[in-house]
């Protein structure tokens, strides 16, 4: 259903993973999903400036459609300001066919 690019800046590797469909179902995508996500991938206590905090860039199930605002993108990770909690940063513009 849904798929996921996992990239290792460190190792310089990349995958494609399969998403739990009922990670799709349950969240459906943008917020609810990178907020699911950084709580499975985030281990506790880590440091939010180290390389095993994940940054994760989320679009909405509607991204490559023709439906206004479909084009809203944002990346989320472990805030270094909170330390307690995600930041998260919202964009927009083009990002699908």
């Amino acid at each position: 259903m849904g798929k996921v690019l996992r990239v290792d800046l460190t190792a310089g590797k990349w995958k494609v993973e399969e998403l739990p469909e009922g990670l799709m179902r349950n969240y459906v995508g943008g917020n609810g999903f990178a907020a699911r996500w950084l709580f499975d991938e985030l281990k506790p206590g880590i440091d939010p400036l180290s390389p095993e905090n994940p940054l994760i860039f989320a679009t909405g199930p509607l991204t490559g459609t023709a439906f206004p605002s479909s084009g809203r993108w944002a990346a989320y990770a472990k805030s270094p300001l909170t330390t307690a909690i995600w930041g998260e940063a919202h964009s927009g513009g083009h990002w699908g066919p």
